[in-house]
């Protein structure tokens, strides 16, 4: 069961989505509930069906004191690295609040400071507690969202329903049509091929 994390003041939770995918951004959300939010469908993204997800998300918007979404797109993975584009995406999304915490919850085991604002990181903090959970599912579904449009000018890679992970079936479209501008050049794509033509 979600908690909530015991502090007196403004408090932000933080995630990202799309780490392991081979195409299409890293993408955070940030975010700052009321004290008293509940939502008895409020889990960690990954055990929620998109259904609810889809769901919460203006629950989550609309209940929230502020929140704020970031993408980091491929060009600048492949420049700094994927750990480096998830924690600035987490940056990028917090300096959408209109107001600023005073302590940040961050899902993981990673992070930067951020503006000399306590933080801490917890390791499968979606399933632990509500604000990062928040996090999750805005995160999961604004990228979900990003990958269907991009979609529509890449059928046949099916981000729609693959959102860009290394599916089987991403994979073989891959090897049968290359890879596009979305697509994240620094990983390795195909586990038999060193290089590919870029699209």
């Amino acid at each position: 069961m979600l908690k909530k994390y015991r502090f007196p003041n403004t408090l932000a939770g933080t995630d990202e989505a799309g780490r392991g995918c081979l195409a299409g951004p890293v993408t955070a959300a940030s975010i700052i509930l009321p004290k008293d939010f509940e939502h008895e469908s409020l889990n960690d993204s990954k055990q929620l069906s998109e259904k609810i997800r889809d769901h919460l998300r203006p629950i989550l918007e609309e209940g929230a004191i502020s929140y704020g979404i970031a993408h980091v797109h491929e060009e600048e993975i492949d420049s700094i690295n994927i750990l480096n584009a998830s924690i600035l995406a987490m940056h990028r999304s917090l300096q959408q609040l209109t107001k600023e915490p005073e302590f940040i919850l961050v899902d993981g085991n990673r992070f930067k400071p951020y503006n000399g604002i306590a933080h801490s990181c917890i390791v499968k903090g979606d399933s632990k507690f509500i604000s990062i959970a928040a996090a999750s599912i805005l995160a999961k579904t604004h990228r979900d969202a990003y990958m269907a449009k991009i979609h529509e000018e890449f059928p046949m890679y099916n981000w729609i329903r693959n959102k860009g992970y290394p599916t089987k079936e991403h994979r073989e479209a891959i090897r049968k049509h290359g890879l596009t501008k979305y697509h994240r050049k620094s990983f390795k794509q195909l586990p038999e091929q060193l290089t590919l033509e870029f699209g």
